[in-house]
């Protein structure tokens, strides 16, 4: 027999959330953009003062880099140009088809590793001897290797972002709980299904991780490989700029790979957290 609550109207209000707590989530949220903003205007203003003081730090110098207002003119300069479209569309593509491959192999080969202790045996030791070498280093191979240049930078992208994908994913697989595997075997669900519905969902946290930080290394691949053997994208126009002395539209291009490569990277972690509503990831509160 369930005992009467001596104030019936204190227990409906003990389970409603407190009235501030919305507006307190509201006003944080507002404090930390502010505090983003803030310090995305600091850089700018200390760039500024450093750029038209020619400030000397005896190491660095600031004498030649152009200030915000001629990197701005020069950003103007891009947007009219016919040019932009191409080099964006060939940037773009490569880091599709590139990035796209290296997904693909990444996680379905970082799967079976992580699991199979004879594909781990067969594979890692390879992929140990290759994965320390620079992506610089495979470009003069990779130019022999394939008969157009093309194909070589979209080879140069899909090794930058091949291992990072791969080792988070064979880490997410070794990190499932053992005891979630045994409790599925238990149950007679068979190989097929237990890496596509305990294995994989186990390891998504890891694989999300692995792919925003593929696509991170992707762009800085990309830029090196279009500087060598490209004819556009943001990369050639960056390099393209540095051998013309047009300082301005040299960091035009810098901002625009940082751009992409934020914007490509938080669509991945946006895509992460729509396919995996269980996992939350922890915030501070302060």
């Amino acid at each position: 027999m369930s005992a009467i609550h001596p104030f019936p109207g204190a227990v409906s209000a003990a389970a409603r959330p407190p009235t501030g707590h919305a507006t307190g989530a509201r006003t944080g949220g507002l404090s930390r953009r502010a505090v983003q903003f803030a310090s995305l205007l600091a850089c700018l203003l200390l760039w500024h003062v450093a750029a038209t003081q020619r400030v000397h730090l005896g190491l660095v110098t600031f004498a030649n880099v152009p200030p915000p207002a001629e990197v701005l003119a020069a950003a103007r300069a891009l947007v009219q140009s016919p040019k932009l479209l191409n080099h964006l569309g060939s940037s773009l593509m490569r880091i599709a088809v590139g990035f796209g491959l290296a997904a693909a192999l990444g996680v379905g080969g970082g799967l079976l590793i992580g699991r199979l202790r004879v594909v781990h045996d067969a594979l890692m030791p390879p992929l140990e001897v290759l994965r320390p070498i620079p992506a610089v280093a495979w470009i003069p191979l990779a130019i022999l290797m394939f008969p157009s240049s093309e194909g070589s930078m979209i080879f140069i992208t899909f090794l930058g972002a091949l291992f990072p994908i791969l080792l988070n994913t064979i880490h997410g697989v070794e990190g499932v709980d053992a005891r979630l595997i045994a409790s599925a075997r238990s149950l007679g669900t068979r190989r097929g299904r237990l890496f596509t519905e305990v294995i994989a969902p186990g390891a998504a946290p890891s694989i999300v991780t692995g792919l925003s930080i593929g696509m991170g290394t992707c762009w800085f691949c990309l830029v090196t490989a279009e500087m060598i053997a490209g004819q556009y994208g943001i990369g050639y126009y960056t390099w393209e700029s540095y051998t013309v002395q047009n300082y301005p539209a040299i960091i035009v291009g810098m901002l625009l790979i940082g751009v992409l490569g934020m914007g490509s990277s938080a669509l991945i972690r946006l895509g992460g957290q729509w396919l995996m509503p269980w996992h939350a990831a922890p915030r501070s509160a302060t």
